[in-house]
This record gives structure tokens, C-alpha cells and sequence, in this order.
């Protein structure tokens, strides 16, 4: 066991931690020349097609040092604030870091957040200067931040460029010499924390676990704390480019099992394995439960595909422990699920991943974040779309959740970066320079300002150097109105909004504009309406189809055209009582794409 090194790459996204591990890949062996590829641990197609890792990759990698050979496993962890949790869960299983910073761009916000998430864990940092062979590279000036950061001196800071492999053999050496042996007990009963997990079609559910203490050999009865599950174990191994069978696994070690689970639901991400026999006592701390930030709701595109969105849903999970999702309906669009993500971005990738790995289109709708309402009797409700929301006279005080950013740009752009918080309701609580031109600002921004197009903003205007890191701290009264559109004097359930009471005109006199559009004439005037409550703020109205009943009039009395026209009249009024306005699948997808 004291030859056993657990460790993970953290950094901001795009400062090499992928190209890294290539080279730390290459220099142990563990892949041939002729299997060697750029990032070949990112070994999802989205991944290679952004350039960025989304899921964290194990590895176990040999190291030949002073004549004795040390099992170094290491975690590749993903940059973007979205996937945090990914990272998170890494650090679980491991007793050290390597810190990337990218010697261009210097300290970012996600360095930072993982920086701290890492110390709370009492893991061993070994600070890495990357990308020193860029002609923009300012290592002194990097140099200096990091020992700002860290505390540490100069020499302890390791200059590297994982692009030509200049200067990473020392790392293996670092690793060994500097990261602590993992403190277990092999003589303890078996405690073994899953940190994440994969569905095969044929094998069923294969866990991906750190031994704490004790052992697991093939052929044991096992069982799992969260479900009190009991299984046998097919089959455990260890996590090289391929899964590599073995007989036991030993305390402090990573590996993998198979026990021949189907069903998803079974396997939850941070359980403790343990025996059946000589069972521990209680499980492991795992990592905390994670709280999405964005809901939206997914649909099948054919409403008779609902039982097969909720198995995709149900494997998907499996490999994506922060994602949720729980079954809801709705009038226009049938049913479907609300699901809870860590970002946009996170939204994004689910969506094109439920495509491409399990070929499920699905139709999404406008996201939202959830918000606490407190009603007149004193309870509190929490409402996550605008259906569920109480009656107004019944409400007293509605709560939204707000976030502490954190963002770190050039000091030209401090001006505009300022503008956009201000415009989104932001608070600025303060701001200082790390060198003297970047500064740090930490802003109290209202979450559902972040959610659609902040992010984007933010990186125009700073021409992509401003870096944006942020965690929930609390909710806060706010004048939240909920938006309903009528259609021929009917609410519309799907087209209704929460929306804050400045913005509020503005929306609404967009989307009845963006309907009037979309909706097909009928034989009556079709008046849309934007109210709030009982007030009307915005109107449009389709005209109706006439038929021109004065046709066969040439010349006569003018009362013979009115009464013809005073007849035509009365029978749309009439059709306009009975009517019902048909709206297409079309007009509901524009408007939930219209971005706020």
C-alpha cells in the first residue's frame, strides 16, 4: 500500500490538464506509441469536438522509482464551472493534486474554486506552471501569483510545457516523493466509496471505486449501504485505457466492479460497498449532494416515447451523477420530466449526449431556476414553473436564489464587465487588483439573470480573457410577477413565465409580437394578450379570414351592403364564443427559444 499514489489534475478549463496527463501517459508506458493520440483519455466524440473534458477519466499508471515500482492512479478532471461536481468528486478519492496554471493567462476563478476545494479535503498540492514555451508567456509574473496563492516559494513551482513534454519527468518524481501514501487499513472490514459508474448493455452496471479499508476479492458477497442491496462479485479489476480483470483489490487502491446489476437505479454515486459477512459499521463521508441550479423541461418529440425517455434518463444518470430529473406534464407538450442541471452548458451537452448515445431526441423547454413563495398562512412552497405558482391574493412574499460571482479580467475591460453585472441586478461587494492589470470582482447576482446568456456576454466583452466562477449562497425577497398570456381570452399554460417586475412589459409586448406571427388566421379576430393577474399589459391581435360577402352588390342602396356586412358581423362574434384557437407545436418552440 505504500507504493500507491492517488491523484487528480485540476486547473482552469484550457490550461493543459489533458495534454498533461498525455505526456505523464507516454512517459510511464501505459500506452503504446502506435494507441497514443492528443487527450486520449477524453474518449467522448463531444469532448474532442469542444476541446473540453466533461467527464473526470481514471487511470492507472506504472512509475519505476529508485528501483521499486509505485501504482500511480490518476483522475483527469474537467475545467468548466459546469461540471464542477466532477471535480468534487475526484478530490474524494484522492491525497493529491496537481495544479495547473496556464503561464499565458495566469491565476483564473476556477483555479481558485478548485484550489479551495481541494485544501478543504486536506489534499497535497504541487503547483505546475504550464504552456512556458508560448512566445506570450509570462512565467515570473505566473510564478509570483502562484506562490501568492499558495504560500509556497519559486523553486517549488514546477515550469513546464506539456505540448513538447519539456520538463515533466520531474512531476513523477514529485508524485512519488510528495503526495502521501493512501492511510487505510487492510485488516478493517472492506469500506469502498463508488466515485462514479457506467452502464454496459451487457455486463449491467460496472462502479468505479476507491478501497478506503479492507479488501475485495472475485467471488465475495457484497452489499451496498444506501440500498442495502447484496450482490456477488463478478468480477473487479483495475482502470487502464481498457477495464484489466484481477483477482482482489487491495486497500487504497482504485478499481472496478461488476456484479452483474441491471437495473440503474441500484448504483448511487458515493454509496460505501462493504461485505455481507463482516460488514463495516457505518459508511464513508462521501461527497455532498449536489443542487442543480437550472431546471427546463425535456419532452419526447412523439408523446409515445415517454416509457423510453425514462430508461434513457435512468442509464444517463449513471454516468452523470449531478444531473436530476423527476416526471412532470404539460398541456401543450404532454408528458415529459423537469431536470435539474449544474449550468447551460451542462444543459447543452445532456441534450446532445441523450442524442448521440442513445439516439432520443427531445424537445427542451425555456430554462428556469426554482424559487421559494411564502403564502398568507406562513407556509413556504417551492415552485420550479410558473404553473405551480399560488393564487397572487394568496401570496406574501416570493424568494429567488442569488449567487456570489466571481470573475477575474484584464483591467481594460473592468468598465463594460461592470455594466453587465449592474444591468442584471447585480451587487458589487468588492474588488481587488492581483497584478496590476487583472482585477478580482465579486458580485451578488440574482440566479436567474445567469441563466441564459451571461456567461456569452461576459466573454464578448472581454474579448474571452474574463474568467466567471460562482456558487449559491442564499435567497432573497424579490418582486417576482408570474406572465400569462391569454389566446382569444384563454390562458396559455405552457407560454407563462416568472419573470421580474421591471422586465416584465418588455417580455410580454415580445412575445405577443413573436405569437402574432406564429399563429394561423382563422375565421375570427384573435386578440393575445401579455396580463399579469388581472392587468393587461400587451395586445396583438391575428385578424380574421372574411369572405368578401359584398361581391354580387355592383351599384343599389349602400343598405343593402351594410346589412350584408352587419349579418357577417354577428356570425363572427358568435364563432368567436364558441371558437377554440388552434396553436401549432411550432409557435410554442419560438417562443420558448425566445431568449430573455
Amino acid at each position: 500500500m505504500s507504493n500507491i499514489r492517488n491523484f487528480c489534475i485540476i486547473a482552469h478549463i484550457d490550461h493543459g490538464k489533458s495534454t498533461l496527463a498525455d505526456r505523464l501517459l507516454e512517459l510511464t508506458q501505459t500506452l503504446s506509441a502506435r494507441d497514443m493520440e492528443n487527450q486520449v483519455l477524453d474518449d467522448m466524440d463531444l469532448e474532442r469536438e469542444k476541446g473540453i473534458t466533461i467527464k473526470s477519466h481514471a487511470i492507472q499508471m506504472e512509475y519505476h522509482y529508485r528501483g521499486e515500482l509505485y501504482k500511480l492512479n490518476l483522475i483527469d478532471t474537467p475545467g468548466h464551472v459546469d461540471f464542477s461536481y466532477e471535480v468534487s468528486r475526484s478530490i474524494a478519492s484522492c491525497e493529491g493534486a496537481l495544479l495547473v496554471v496556464d503561464a499565458t493567462q495566469g491565476v483564473q476563478a476556477q483555479t481558485i474554486s478548485n484550489l479551495y476545494m481541494a485544501i478543504d479535503h486536506g489534499l497535497e498540492i504541487i503547483p505546475i506552471i504550464n504552456k512556458i514555451d508560448m512566445d506570450s508567456a509570462q512565467v515570473e509574473v505566473v510564478t509570483d501569483e502562484v506562490c501568492d496563492l499558495l504560500g509556497c516559494s519559486p523553486e517549488e513551482v514546477y515550469k513546464i510545457s506539456a505540448r513538447t513534454g519539456e520538463g515533466v519527468a520531474p512531476i513523477l518524481d514529485a508524485i512519488v516523493e510528495k503526495i502521501p501514501a493512501p492511510a487505510a487499513d487492510p485488516t478493517a472490514p472492506l469500506q469502498a466509496l463508488i466515485f462514479d459508474s457506467v452502464f454496459n448493455p451487457f455486463r449491467g452496471v460496472i462502479a468505479y471505486f476507491k478501497v478506503e479499508n479492507g479488501s475485495v476479492a472475485k467471488g465475495d458477497k457484497v452489499k451496498f449501504f444506501a440500498t442495502g442491496m447484496e450482490y456477488d462479485v463478478e468480477e473487479v479489476g483495475y482502470l487502464k485505457m481498457k477495464l484489466i480483470p484481477s483477482q482482489r483489490i487491495e486497500a487504497g487502491d482504485v478499481g472496478y466492479i461488476i456484479t452483474g446489476i441491471k437495473s440503474a437505479v441500484e448504483v448511487k454515486v458515493g454509496d460505501t460497498i462493504t461485505h455481507v459477512a463482516e460488514p463495516c459499521l457505518e459508511a464513508i463521508a462521501g461527497f455532498e449532494e449536489v443542487k442543480p441550479m437550472v431546471f427546463a423541461g425535456m419532452y419526447p418529440v412523439q408523446a409515445d416515447k415517454f416509457e423510453e425517455l425514462r430508461a434513457v434518463l435512468e442509464k444517463f444518470k449513471l454516468n452523470d451523477a449531478s444531473f436530476f430529473y423527476e416526471p412532470e406534464s404539460s398541456l401543450a407538450l404532454g408528458s415529459g420530466f423537469r431536470c435539474g442541471f449544474l449550468g447551460l452548458l451542462h444543459l447543452e451537452i445532456v441534450q446532445e449526449r441523450l442524442f448521440r448515445e442513445f439516439d432520443m431526441d427531445v424537445i427542451t423547454t425555456v430554462p428556469n431556476v426554482s424559487y421559494r413563495v411564502y403564502t398568507t398562512q406562513g407556509e413556504m412552497v417551492t415552485v420550479h414553473n410558473p404553473s405551480g405558482m399560488p393564487a397572487p391574493t394568496l401570496i406574501d412574499h416570493i424568494e429567488e436564489p442569488y449567487i456570489r460571482a466571481q470573475i477575474i479580467s484584464k483591467t481594460e475591460f473592468f468598465g463594460p464587465i461592470m455594466k453587465l453585472c449592474l444591468d442584471r441586478r447585480g451587487t458589487l461587494i468588492s474588488q481587488h487588483y492581483i497584478t496590476a492589470d487583472r482585477i478580482e470582482l465579486n458580485y451578488d447576482l440574482p440566479l436567474s439573470e445567469i441563466v441564459f446568456d451571461f456567461y456569452d456576454k461576459l466573454k464578448t466583452i472581454s474579448k474571452g480573457y474574463a474568467s466567471f466562477d460562482y456558487h449559491l449562497t442564499d435567497f432573497r425577497p424579490a418582486r417576482l410577477v408570474r406572465l400569462d398570456i391569454l389566446l382569444n381570452g384563454e390562458p396559455a399554460d405552457a407560454l407563462s413565465t416568472l419573470i421580474h417586475e421591471d422586465n416584465a412589459y418588455t417580455f410580454g409586448r415580445r412575445m405577443c409580437e413573436k405569437l402574432k406571427e406564429l399563429i394561423p388566421r382563422q375565421q375570427f379576430d384573435i386578440p393575445i394578450q401579455a396580463a399579469i393577474g388581472a392587468k393587461i399589459i400587451a395586445r396583438e391581435t391575428v385578424k380574421q379570414v372574411r369572405k368578401d360577402v359584398t361581391a354580387k352588390c355592383y351599384g343599389g342602396d349602400v343598405t343593402r351592403k351594410r346589412k350584408l356586412l352587419e349579418k357577417q358581423k354577428e356570425g363572427k362574434k358568435r364563432m368567436r364564443q364558441i371558437g377554440t384557437v388552434q396553436v401549432p407545436q411550432s409557435a410554442f418552440m419560438a417562443v420558448l427559444k425566445l431568449d430573455s
